[in-house]
């Protein structure tokens, strides 16, 4: 049963809205949700809390978050997902459902590599390659996961769709997260008496768990996207330009660690001239991510010079889904609509970055904050997720936007009430049930306005675009939070974090506007 002509043939009624909440799509992405939920906390949380218990350094520890970088620029091989095909899994089970076996499986080896690691026997590169792996197999699962929501129902639909998907997300990062530390502790491994073997079966475990998606996979069905106007990939010349990429790729990591020892020199010297160590190892890193960048090109631009790949096709993997981009809106709709990308989730992320070291401030146990912030919450988030799904299919998008950018506004004053307050634990979850419920909400509308803006002939890349600016300048300004908070305090922040909502706002009603008068023009 079609999702579309489901609810196309009805009057888009609350009941018609709440019926499609159990369509059969809808479950699915419940379930490839939580599938790309796991990998990411076993990268973060989850595997610096075990390489602390076993000994390694706290500057070791955070140097491993780098290993998710791939969720950051997985626009770069995007174009991949949409002209490779896979030997086999290809022509079995189409474009996406390959793609999305291979990077699940590939995510499952990742997972298996690093339980077979201790890294309290200094065995921490290999831990390193194998985080790698896991990232970039994890990116790459999420781009084929959002063309196929994106090619599977119209835009009208795809609140509900991303509410699912939002949903198991959220599960998933709750198995991974609070899931795996319960397991390793239950195993025998704690602060005070390190455990290797119970860390291995919790990973192995965690891969286990992966199966979810695997077999969802193998459920699903191939999207029709030429039933909707859009066009297959051309994969006839997949293999010339898979050799581009790993080539380009072995030339960025051979420049990478060919700049080890240079980089060293480079950050004693200016760690003198400035007198402050970390901020001149972040920017010699940056340079030297740069440079091995910059080489790539090169070496890419080499490959297409001497005939390895054709121009045209590179053209039209990276530079046809851009210009599509502003051909469709215009130059000034265009920036305005990657303005509103930027910043739409940047009140929220910012809060949510200094929100646990807040609660320990005011005095809340870590028990509390494990039960009403990360267990009640979560339940609030599947819930505003579901209803800003059913509200963008009774009212629209744009509406359900606008709505969920004023409750995440309004409901940042509520954590100056907390901060005034205390520890107070009714209040504490009246805050956590208005901060969630509006979280869910807003992210339900603002996944399904992002899917409406992508063109369906080219879903991976440009939406792989969009959720890259999504999260670049919260995550930049979120850094910044605990200073903010030193400088000024609690309640000053709040509030600011409330007021920097208010742009987004004008924004929308901006936007809303011009394509309203775009379509009607």
């Amino acid at each position: 049963m079609n999702l579309n002509n489901n609810l196309n043939n009805s009057q888009t009624s609350w009941k018609s809205s709440l019926v499609a909440v159990s369509h059969p799509r809808v479950i699915a992405m419940l379930f490839l949700g939580i599938s790309a939920g796991i990998p990411l906390l076993l990268i973060f949380s989850s595997l610096s809390l075990w390489l602390r218990e076993a000994g390694v350094s706290r500057s070791a520890v955070t140097y491993f978050s780098w290993a998710a970088l791939g969720y950051s620029f997985k626009f770069v091989w995007a174009p991949l997902v949409n002209h490779l095909s896979i030997p086999g899994l290809t022509r079995v089970l189409g474009q996406r459902r390959g793609w999305l076996l291979l990077s699940q499986l590939l995510i499952m080896l990742a997972i298996i590599l690093m339980a077979l690691i201790d890294p309290a026997t200094d065995q921490l590169t290999a831990m390193a390659m194998a985080a790698v792996l896991l990232g970039f197999s994890a990116a790459t699962q999420d781009i084929v996961i959002d063309a196929f929501r994106i090619e599977s129902a119209d835009e009208k639909f795809q609140a509900l769709m991303s509410s699912g998907y939002i949903a198991g997300y959220r599960i998933g990062m709750l198995v991974a997260g609070a899931g795996a530390l319960y397991l390793a502790s239950l195993f025998g491994s704690t602060s005070e008496q390190y455990s290797y073997a119970a860390w291995q079966s919790t990973y192995l475990l965690m891969a286990a768990a992966m199966l979810v998606g695997v077999i969802t996979t193998l459920c699903i069905s191939e999207p029709d996207i030429e039933s909707r106007g859009g066009s297959m990939p051309d994969t006839s010349h997949s293999l010339r330009f898979f050799v581009l990429f790993i080539t380009a790729v072995l030339g960025f990591i051979a420049c990478y660690v060919a700049s080890s020892e240079i980089t060293q020199v480079a950050k004693a010297y200016l760690a003198e001239i400035l007198l402050n160590q970390i901020l001149a190892s972040t920017l010699v890193e940056i340079v030297r991510l740069g440079l091995a960048a910059y080489a790539a090109f090169l070496i890419a631009n080499l490959l297409i010079k001497i005939g390895v790949v054709e121009k045209s096709q590179i053209h039209k993997a990276y530079i046809e889904p851009i210009r599509d981009f502003f051909d469709r809106y215009g130059l000034a709709l265009a920036w305005a609509l990657l303005a509103l990308i930027g910043l739409y989730r940047v009140s929220d992320i910012v809060l949510g970055v200094i929100s646990n070291v807040f609660y320990q401030d005011l005095g809340f146990s870590k028990t509390t904050i494990a039960g009403v912030v990360k267990t009640f919450g979560l339940g609030m988030t599947i819930m505003g997720g579901f209803l800003g799904g059913i509200l963008s299919l009774r009212y629209g998008i744009i509406r359900t936007l606008f709505v969920g950018a004023v409750l995440s506004a309004l409901t940042n004053l509520l954590f100056i009430a907390l901060a005034k307050a205390g520890q107070d634990i009714n209040l504490l979850y009246w805050v956590i049930a208005a901060d969630n419920l509006s979280a869910g909400i807003a992210s339900a509308a603002f996944v399904a306005f992002l899917s409406s803006l992508t063109n369906i002939s080219f879903t991976a890349m440009q939406y792989a675009i969009f959720s890259s600016i999504m999260t670049l300048f919260p995550k930049i300004l979120g850094g910044y939070s605990g200073s903010i908070v030193e400088g000024i305090g609690y309640e000053a922040f709040f509030l600011i974090t409330a007021v920097i909502g208010l742009p987004v706002l004008l924004l929308i009603l901006w936007i809303n506007r011009r394509m309203t008068s775009k379509s009607t023009g």
